[in-house]
């Protein structure tokens, strides 16, 4: 055995301080930035205080919570209903067309790589410009982009945005257009897979059905996973897209997230509900990502040692 001497032992001292020096401000940051906030919040939630400008005020226990499913449930269950409902909708249409995309944009073909760099630039947007945006291009009036082009094919307008039979779908719809983020990620995980893989499946005489379902498909699982778990937690937590959208209050009854209903709370000075139903929210988020997490046997993390 190796004998340890001083001057090795000073070696991994210096060693363990560097990487301590290099992690510390990730931590500091999750302590003033993340962690210090939550608790704030959590104390905040057990109050009655409608600013901060004055401190924390009384404390209430568990009174906040108590109007959220009494006083305030009808307008927050409501909520809920609209945010399972975009979730269970435009999750699934997110994974299956920008995995299909995917599929597509990660070949080896002249020019692919301009149309990838296409595909991703509406996530470069930021929120307050896409929401101006598609404010100004799916409105009701004639003069909306949109409508224009419909009234050239001599086709019916359509409200889009602006009426609460049309908000959800056109909020969906409009959503797809941010896929390239996911797309990136498949794009990785497909080129990822060995090409030992689809050797030996052109020997079999394997289809691109088979090549599909038998190799693409299982070895993307971890990234199925991962973006399953991060679909749900920006869709039960969607907000940027619906607060910068300008349009009718009918379109804006049609959006009201839950997410929305805590901003609500918290503009008309009423703090502490908000920081209640955030912790609400985050109790659903955190009992349906450990679900997730408790059910992914069908993920393949590779041949157990």
């Amino acid at each position: 055995m190796q004998k340890i001497t001083g001057k090795s032992k000073k070696r991994a001292i210096l060693d363990w301080l560097t990487s301590f020096a290099f992690v510390l401000p990730v931590v500091i940051g999750i302590l003033l930035f993340t962690l210090a906030p939550m608790i704030s919040s959590l104390l905040y939630s057990f109050t009655r205080t409608f600013t901060t400008v004055k401190g924390m005020g009384e404390w209430v226990g568990l009174e906040n919570y108590k109007n959220i499913f009494t006083v305030y449930w009808k307008e927050i269950g409501e909520s809920l209903g609209i945010t399972f409902l975009y979730t269970l909708i435009s999750l699934p249409l997110n994974l299956v067309l920008s995995f299909a995309l995917a599929l597509f944009l990660a070949k080896d073909i002249r020019g692919i790589r301009v149309f990838r760099v296409i595909y991703y630039l509406p996530v470069m947007l930021p929120a307050v410009v896409s929401g101006i945006l598609w404010s100004s291009l799916a409105n009701s009036s004639d003069t909306s982009a949109f409508n224009a082009i419909l009234i050239q094919l001599h086709l019916p307008t359509y409200s889009f945005y602006d009426s609460g039979d049309t908000a959800m779908t056109t909020f969906i719809l409009m959503g797809l257009f941010n896929i390239g983020g996911n797309m990136i990620l498949w794009i990785a995980q497909i080129k990822a897979i060995p090409d030992s893989m689809y050797e030996v499946a052109d020997l079999e005489g394997a289809n691109g059905f088979v090549r599909l379902f038998r190799i693409i498909i299982p070895m993307c699982t971890p990234m199925i996973f991962y973006n399953l778990i991060m679909g749900i937690i920006n869709s039960l937590q969607v907000f940027n897209g619906v607060i910068t959208l300008n349009i009718e209050p009918e379109g804006k009854e049609a959006l009201d997230f839950i997410v929305v209903q805590i901003y609500d709370f918290y503009t008309s000075t009423d703090l502490s509900m908000a920081c209640a139903l955030s912790w609400i929210l985050f109790v659903i988020i955190a009992v349906i990502s450990g679900l997730t997490f408790r059910f992914n046997k069908w993920v393949y993390y590779g041949e157990e040692a």
